[in-house]
């Protein structure tokens, strides 16, 4: 089954083709014969009842900084192509929820993924709120009193953006620190968004445990240990990726969250836990996969594929 295959995300050109998920899966899409078109957030146009996008046919090969060679520029109709890819990275503001909007125009007769709906409306910081048995004590908040009155109950917690990636301003407040009013300050100088808190959980310093579900289900876990001196695991900011597997406990939690996934189209998603703590879902731009393939020995982006050939079939 050839299928035509766009994938919306940031440049091409500049991906770590070692790391980067979106590159891994549309290296297998190409293995697997489908058709690759690539094209950035910024050309994506909607146009007298049309969903347009201005890009490139692409062809990948696995040779660092000569891994991708671009067609002719064109203009295509994304209605036209069997699957679309969202993967630009986040900040998840409202240029990226508005692509969303747009590629619901198309979604499901061309496959989306993931579903931009259930995207739109289940971020990564709040869909966790669905299952407060499975997650650490949460507050979002943006009121300086109400976070005030989380910490005095919880003295040590972590304070981050409720649209924030990659680790980028998550902060650990002790018992002892006493900056909560300053970056309450800084962040409300910035936008006017809640922030959310979470009880810090000590488990972290033996790491933050990506999981990767497929179609709902769990195919693997990386566990990614902090920097020295850093309390975040994410390896944007230094985290050091380890084999681990799978315990019970996060089964159990791929149990109780994996159906609800696979009902609204969320086809690869990575899960954040700590210790037995369920901390976030990553819907919009999940990592993660080819850590996972060389600990593992295992292709799960040809499971991604079975998965997505199987619901066009």
């Amino acid at each position: 089954m050839a299928l035509k295959v766009a994938f919306q995300m940031d440049p091409i050109e500049a991906v770590d083709i070692n790391a980067d998920s979106t590159f891994r899966i549309a290296e297998e899409a190409q293995a697997r014969g489908h058709e690759l078109f690539y094209y950035t957030p910024d050309r994506l146009v909607f146009r007298e009842g049309r969903v347009l996008a201005t890009g490139w046919p692409i062809e990948l090969r696995r040779e660092v900084g000569h891994h991708v060679t671009k067609g002719e520029q064109t203009t295509v109709d994304l209605s036209e192509f069997d699957v679309v890819w969202l993967r630009q990275d986040p900040p998840f503001d409202m240029g990226y929820i508005t692509t969303t909007h747009i590629l619901d125009l198309i979604h499901p007769d061309t496959l989306v993924l993931n579903d931009p709906f259930w995207v739109r409306n289940y971020p990564e910081k709040l869909l966790v709120l669905k299952f407060p048995e499975l997650t650490p004590p949460t507050m979002i908040a943006r009121s300086l009193a109400d976070l005030k009155a989380f910490k005095h109950e919880h003295g040590d917690i972590i304070l981050k953006p409720l649209y924030g990636n990659g680790g980028a301003g998550v902060f650990r407040l002790d018992p002892n620190d006493r900056n909560l009013s300053s970056l309450h300050e800084l962040f409300s100088g910035i936008n006017r968004e809640p922030l959310i808190a979470q009880k810090f959980l000590p488990a972290v310093s033996k790491g933050d445990k990506r999981v990767i579900l497929v179609d709902g289900a769990p195919v693997g876990a990386i566990n990614r240990v902090p920097a020295e001196g850093e309390t975040r695991s994410n390896m944007h900011v230094g985290g050091r990726p380890e084999k681990v597997e799978l315990t019970d406990r996060d089964r159990e939690i791929c149990a109780k969250i994996g159906p609800l996934l696979k009902e609204k189209g969320q086809i690869f998603v990575g899960i954040d836990v700590i210790g037995d703590w369920l901390t976030e879902i990553n819907v919009t731009s999940p990592t993660g996969i080819q850590e996972l393939e060389r600990f593992d020995g295992v292709n799960i982006t040809a499971k991604i594929w079975e998965a997505i050939e199987a619901r066009r079939a």
